[in-house]
């Protein structure tokens, strides 16, 4: 019989029946491979999530950021065309003192394609801006520019009535606007800058020349916060003392003009320069005035008797005088047809001392032809007077000279300071080497220590020569020409100097330019001091006459009572003891 027990029931359920190895393991890795796949598929949604998440943030903080400034500056530099007013360093004094900054200030531009009805912009806004020409405004709204000025650096209340309008394509920009906190104190060493924040003149444009201007050229941002102050080694109070006294001066002796300067002979550094009439640089169209010249850089003149100091020093130096020397002025020197003679004449034979404290033409001028002519052009051109003086300031001008017919008569001329025109900080410059031991040390606006000044210098003279130069300054501000200015508890030297100008080829009488050199202290100078005055009067008190003992010497006198304090010099109460040894053992006229 067969056992049915052996054989599986069909009828059974297949649910009930072993699976087989097979089925298991696929449909295992099935649900594996389709749960790794969903794992992926999220991490692709969330990377392409974040980074459309990343782009619209962008787009999202651009759109705001356009909102609130509808350019950018590196947008409307590109689309003006024009430059936009960047960023200046300050510019101090050498006590840290501002003279310049900037400030920011709003301009209005407009974008032509933007402005719906023109006519309408151009009633709304020449209403607010009385200034801007109808038709002009016109013309730039009917253009195809992106971006056109209308008015550069407006006021709040024009840039509030501009706002109200509510015109579209009209917009604003701050800018840098350039200020001068002390007006005209020191205008002419500072210079200025145009509507763009670029230097135009003076320490401004010598900053652009330091490569500023190339920077702004190249679009590159340049923010106040990163530039640098630029100190000068002038000094406001001694800046403000001086150009107060050269007003005063003008006043009182009713001169055309006024200029002067005061010069560290040790370092070469300018303490203060001014030269009235001057300019407001927050205003710089005031200087396109002719009258308004830097006349201590720009201006060429004939400085008179103070050249006579370079005479008697290259005569000394040359050793063809000496201090004791004597020279006749019993008459005048002939020349041909020409005369020579002296303004107080003396009518005998001088010392080199009394030819200095006389201002002798005659004693100069025979000085000057022992030495000769070549010898003469190659002292003055040692001492930088045939060449132009450059500084940081830009402006300068060059020396005006008989190149091609320089003879004997020039050098007797020049001699006395006739026919030789120079920039008066010229002058200032080679006297300065006289007395400071014979270092010609070219002049400087920013600060220079004494060891930086030895290395730009060039010895010029003996020392000994130089001693001699400050022995007969100081004679002559005791017993010459120089003792208005001889401050009392200063040791004060100095040398006047009275040219007549000359006018197409004729000197006129009645037209004088005055200048004063003095030096403190005679034994040891710190502080060279000059004073020049154009075309002073005559006046009462002065006797009837106008030459520079009577006004640059006074002027400079007022000067230096009232900066050397402020330069830290003390009045000394008794004279120094032998301060001219050399002089002294060689038995100089006027030291027994």
């Amino acid at each position: 019989m067969l056992d049915r027990s052996a054989y599986p029931d069909p009828r059974h359920d297949q649910h009930d029946a072993p699976k087989p190895l097979h089925d298991e393991a696929g449909k295992g890795f099935l649900a594996g491979l389709f749960s790794m796949r969903m794992d992926k598929s999220r991490q692709r949604l969330i990377f392409v999530a974040l980074i459309f998440f990343g782009l619209y943030g962008a787009i999202a903080s651009r759109l705001v950021h356009y909102a609130r400034n509808p350019e950018t500056t590196q947008v409307l530099r590109r689309a003006s065309g024009e430059s936009i007013a960047a960023a200046r360093p300050d510019i101090v004094d050498r006590n840290g003192v501002v003279l310049a900054t900037d400030i920011k200030m709003m301009s209005v531009y407009a974008e032509p394609r933007r402005i719906i009805d023109k006519d309408e912009a151009v009633e709304l806004i020449t209403a607010i801006f009385p200034d801007i020409k109808p038709r002009d405004l016109r013309e730039k709204l009917i253009n195809r520019r992106g971006f056109v000025w209308i008015k550069r650096e407006v006021t709040p209340k024009q840039q509030e009535e501009v706002y109200r309008l509510g015109l579209p394509g009209i917009g604003f920009m701050a800018e840098h606007k350039r200020v001068y906190p002390n007006g005209n104190a020191a205008s002419h060493i500072l210079g200025a800058v145009n509507v763009d924040n670029v230097g135009i003149a003076g320490i401004e444009k010598y900053v652009d020349s330091l490569g500023l201007a190339d920077l702004g050229g190249a679009g590159f941002s340049v923010q106040a916060d990163d530039l640098q102050p630029v100190r000068l080694s002038i000094d406001l109070a001694v800046q403000h003392a001086l150009r107060d006294e050269l007003a005063k001066g003008i006043v009182k002796y009713k001169a055309k003009a006024s200029a002067g300067m005061i010069m560290d002979v040790e370092t070469g550094e300018v303490m203060a320069l001014a030269s009235l009439p001057d300019f407001d640089p927050n205003n710089p169209a005031e200087a396109l005035d002719p009258n308004r010249i830097n006349r201590m850089t720009v201006g060429v003149y004939e400085m008179g008797s103070t050249f006579k100091a370079l005479t008697i020093a290259m005569g000394l130096d040359s050793g063809k005088i000496n201090i004791n020397s004597t020279l006749d002025a019993r008459s005048d020197l002939k020349s041909g047809k020409y005369s020579i003679g002296d303004y107080h004449a003396t009518h005998r034979v001088l010392s080199v001392p009394e030819v200095f404290i006389h201002s002798s033409n005659i004693g100069t001028a025979r000085i000057a032809l022992s030495v000769g002519v070549s010898a003469h052009q190659a002292f003055l051109r040692k001492m930088g007077q045939l060449e132009r003086l450059r500084t940081e300031l830009p402006e300068s001008a060059e020396p005006i000279w008989p190149q091609k017919n320089w003879g004997e008569l020039s050098t007797m001329t020049i001699a006395f300071g006739h026919g030789l025109a120079v920039a008066p900080i010229q002058a200032v410059m080679a006297v300065g080497a006289l007395v400071n031991g014979g270092r010609l040390i070219p002049p400087t606006f920013l600060p220079r220590t004494e060891a930086k000044a030895r290395e730009v210098a060039r010895e010029v003279i003996k020392p000994e020569t130089s001693e001699a130069l400050r022995f007969v300054m100081r004679l002559n501000a005791t017993k010459g020409s120089a003792t208005k200015a001889a401050i009392p508890g200063y040791f004060v030297g100095g040398k006047t100097g009275t040219a007549e100008k000359n006018a197409h080829g004729h000197y006129q009488k009645d037209k004088l330019f005055t200048t004063f050199m003095a030096i403190t202290p005679a034994d040891k100078p710190r502080y060279l001091y000059l004073v020049v005055m154009d075309e002073p009067q005559a006046l009462p008190e002065t006797y009837g006459f106008a030459t520079a003992g009577w006004n640059a010497g006074p002027v400079t006198g007022a000067v230096l009572e009232r900066t050397a304090p402020l330069l830290g010099q003390v009045p000394r109460t008794d004279p120094p003891a032998n301060p001219f040894p050399t002089m002294v053992k060689l038995g100089a006229w006027g030291t027994k």
